[in-house]
């Protein structure tokens, strides 16, 4: 499971009670009377921490904030061990499923199965799937698959070899990995292992009624656009390897495409018809297409979308695919929401999710 803020918007961030910035003042004074607010999550680490976490305070760029011990680790992270954030729980499985989580993350080449970690947790078979899947938000198997990509993900940049790769993540063969729904999507391990490299992207950030938007294009179209003030941080995370061009203040290759974008976001123009340069699996590219067909002033559920692409039971792959969008309103992921009526997840910030949803209801009277 990939710990990013792809992994950070699924609804928690509508129960904070603290803004982000009051979370940050909080967590570097290590303010121990914000204790059950929310928790710090370090995206270099992977781990989360209490507010008075004693160990030494992360870059500001490298932290996001949930609401509690479990939303983090429905994100992906796990608990730190200098601070330890689950005593203060006291769901007792919310403890033993977390260390049963740590042992997965630990050991993603082993296979560890369903019964042995049920004896280890003291549970039965059963009664530990439904623990497991309630707190994390995936089967045991589904979250060591998870961890097992994200390894063999790693060990292709640590590796010198992808043979290499896939027997430190403890795939047996080559067709493990293979094929769009594998650890790697539509991209081939020497792919994946270049990160970008020989690619040159111009990239900008202009000022929006929504906030700042950072844009970055290829030659081939746009293959970056994410509102907030990280924005630029995750566009280099996404592409580690390739060139960066900052665009002159003076006239530059995106002008237009920035002139057409923030025309349509101040409301009086329609919206852009851009080319795009993104990459996706082929069960991505089917829920980016659905998205773009949903009118303006509309929105569906996840289960809408993952019906319409013909998957009904990938809900959760659907919602996963809608946070991998790199290019923002212009696939228009702002517009799929939760079955109960909640805003889900946005990249760009739920705040700027709701007011494009109210600016686009509102443009429809």
């Amino acid at each position: 499971m990939q710990r990013n803020d792809r992994a950070l918007g699924r609804g928690y961030v509508a129960r904070m009670t603290l803004t982000d910035d009051q979370c940050w003042v909080a967590m570097a004074a290590r303010d121990k009377g914000a204790e059950g607010r929310f928790v710090a999550c370090v995206l270099t680490t992977g781990i989360f921490c209490r507010p008075g976490c004693p160990a030494r305070t992360p870059h500001r760029r490298n932290v996001r904030f949930l609401p509690d011990a479990r939303a983090a680790m429905a994100a992906g992270f796990r608990p730190c061990r200098r601070c330890h954030p689950l005593h203060a729980v006291a769901d007792v499985g919310l403890a033993t499923v977390a260390a049963l989580a740590r042992i997965i993350e630990e050991a993603p080449e082993e296979t560890l199965p369903l019964e042995l970690l049920a004896a280890k947790a003291g549970y039965s078979p059963s009664h530990f799937q439904r623990r497991f899947r309630a707190i994390v938000g995936l089967s045991p198997r589904d979250y060591h698959s998870a961890i097992r990509a994200r390894a063999y993900r790693d060990a292709l940049r640590e590796e010198p070899s992808a043979t290499a790769a896939l027997t430190r993540a403890g795939y047996g063969s080559t067709s493990r990995v293979a094929g769009t729904d594998g650890p790697l999507g539509a991209l081939t391990p020497t792919q994946y292992r270049l990160g970008g490299k020989g690619m040159t992207l111009n990239y900008t950030t202009i000022e929006t009624a929504y906030g700042p938007l950072t844009l970055a294009a290829s030659e081939r179209g746009l293959a970056f656009a994410c509102f907030g003030d990280h924005a630029e941080a995750e566009m280099r995370e996404e592409f580690p390897a390739a060139h960066f061009v900052a665009a002159r203040p003076d006239g530059h290759a995106l002008a237009d495409w920035t002139d057409a974008l923030a025309g349509h976001l101040a409301g009086n123009r329609p919206d852009p018809r851009l080319p795009l340069d993104i990459q996706g699996t082929a069960f991505q590219r089917l829920v980016w297409n659905y998205l773009t067909t949903i009118p303006r002033g509309e929105t569906r559920t996840y289960t809408q979308v993952a019906k319409a692409v013909g998957r009904p039971s990938a809900v959760r792959a659907a919602a996963s695919a809608c946070g991998a969008n790199n290019v923002s309103f212009l696939i228009p992921c702002h517009r799929v929401i939760r079955g109960d009526g909640g805003l889900g997840g946005y990249r760009g910030g739920l705040d700027v999710k709701r007011r494009l949803l109210a600016d686009e209801t509102a443009t429809m009277f």
